[in-house]
C-alpha cells in the first residue's frame, strides 16, 4: 500500500514533460508560421491605404492645395505691383549750405530732386522760375499778391476786399448785401421781400398791384408856365404855383371881364396823351361860376360861360394824370 502513492507521483511526473514538450512544439510551429509569411511592398501598401480613403476626403484635400496655390500666386504679384519707383535724390549737405550763402549758387540740375528733411526759414525772397506743386496746406501770414487767382473747387474765405469783381455766372448771397456807393442792374430784379430807401428815382414806374402811401404824395417837377386869357377883364392877373401834375392859379379879376378863358397853363413836359384834368374852385367868388376845361397833352385852359364880377379874386385847384 506504500507504494501505489510513488507510482501515482511518477505518472504525473511523466505526465508534465510530455505536456511541456507538446506545448513547446505548438510555439515552435507559430514562430515558424510567422516566419514564413511573405513581405509586402510599399507600394502596395500605399494602394491599399487609398483604397480606404473616402473620394470626398480627396477633394477636400485637392481643393485645399488649389487654394494655397492660388494666394501664393496672389501674394506674388502684390509684390511686384507693390514696387516703388525710386527717385535720384541729393541730401543738402553742410557744404552746399555754405554755398547757398553767397550771392547766387546751383545745386544739382532740373533732372535731380533736393530733398530737405527739417523745417526751412527764408528771410528773403524766394523766386520760382517754374510751377510750383504743394501736397499741404499754404498758410500765408501776410498779404497775397496775385495777377490772377483760378479756383477749380468751392473756397471759403472770412473776408474779400476787391477794387473790382466780374462775376459770369450766378451769385448767392447768405447773407446782408450792403453797397457803400451806387448800383447799377442792366437788366430786371425780383425782390422777395420788401425794399426800404430814403430815395428811389425811375424814369418808369409799372405796379400790376394797390399802390399804398402812409403819408403825403407829393408831386415834384418844375413850375409850369401860363398865359393870361380875355376873362381877366381889365388890369386882371393870374399866378400859377406847383407841378405838371397838381397846383393852384390864382385869378384876380380887372374892371369888366367878358366870359370866356381865364388862363392857360402850360405844362413843363408834356403828356404822352392828353391828360384828364380836374379843377375845383377856391372860395365863394369862383363857386357861382359855370367854370369849364380845355385841355391837351401840353396844356390845359381855365374858362367860364358867365362874365366873373369885377374886382373879384379866387383860385381854382388842378390836378392832372394821364
Amino acid at each position: 500500500m506504500d507504494n501505489k502513492p510513488e507510482e501515482n507521483n511518477e505518472l504525473d511526473t511523466l505526465e508534465d514533460p510530455g505536456t511541456v514538450v507538446e506545448n513547446e512544439q505548438q510555439k515552435t510551429g507559430g514562430d515558424n508560421a510567422k516566419a514564413d509569411k511573405p513581405k509586402v511592398s510599399f507600394a502596395k501598401r500605399i494602394q491599399g491605404l487609398v483604397s480606404h480613403l473616402n473620394i470626398y476626403l480627396l477633394l477636400f484635400i485637392l481643393i485645399l492645395v488649389l487654394t494655397g496655390a492660388i494666394i501664393f500666386v496672389g501674394i506674388q504679384r502684390n509684390k511686384k505691383a507693390d514696387v516703388e519707383t525710386t527717385i535720384n535724390t541729393q541730401p543738402l549737405t553742410k557744404e552746399t549750405l555754405e554755398q547757398l550763402k553767397g550771392s547766387e549758387a546751383k545745386v544739382g540740375d532740373p533732372k535731380q530732386t533736393l530733398s530737405i528733411e527739417s523745417n526751412a526759414i527764408f528771410t528773403g525772397k524766394v523766386l520760382f522760375r517754374d510751377s510750383i506743386d504743394v501736397a499741404g496746406t499754404i498758410k500765408v501770414g501776410g498779404s497775397l499778391s496775385l495777377p490772377g487767382l483760378t479756383v477749380s473747387g468751392e473756397s471759403n474765405f472770412d473776408q474779400i476786399q476787391a477794387n473790382k469783381l466780374s462775376v459770369s455766372g450766378d451769385v448767392s448771397i447768405q447773407g446782408q448785401l450792403t453797397v457803400q456807393k451806387n448800383l447799377t442792374v442792366s437788366g430786371g430784379g425780383s425782390f422777395g421781400g420788401g425794399i426800404s430807401a430814403p430815395v428811389v428815382s425811375t424814369q418808369s414806374l409799372q405796379i400790376s398791384g394797390d399802390l399804398q402811401f402812409s403819408r403825403h404824395l407829393d408831386a415834384g417837377g418844375g413850375t409850369p408856365g401860363k398865359v393870361n386869357g380875355g376873362a381877366l377883364g381889365s388890369g386882371g392877373t393870374s399866378s400859377v404855383s406847383g407841378t405838371d401834375t397838381a397846383g393852384t392859379v390864382q385869378i384876380n379879376i380887372g374892371g369888366g371881364p367878358p366870359a370866356g378863358c381865364f388862363v392857360t397853363i402850360y405844362f413843363t413836359n408834356s403828356f404822352n396823351a392828353t391828360p384828364h384834368v380836374i379843377v375845383t374852385p377856391v372860395g365863394g367868388a369862383g363857386g357861382g361860376l359855370n367854370y369849364y376845361v380845355d385841355r391837351s397833352a401840353s396844356s390845359f385852359s381855365i374858362c367860364s360861360t358867365n362874365a366873373a364880377s369885377p374886382g373879384t379874386s379866387f383860385s381854382f385847384d388842378y390836378m392832372a394824370v394821364e
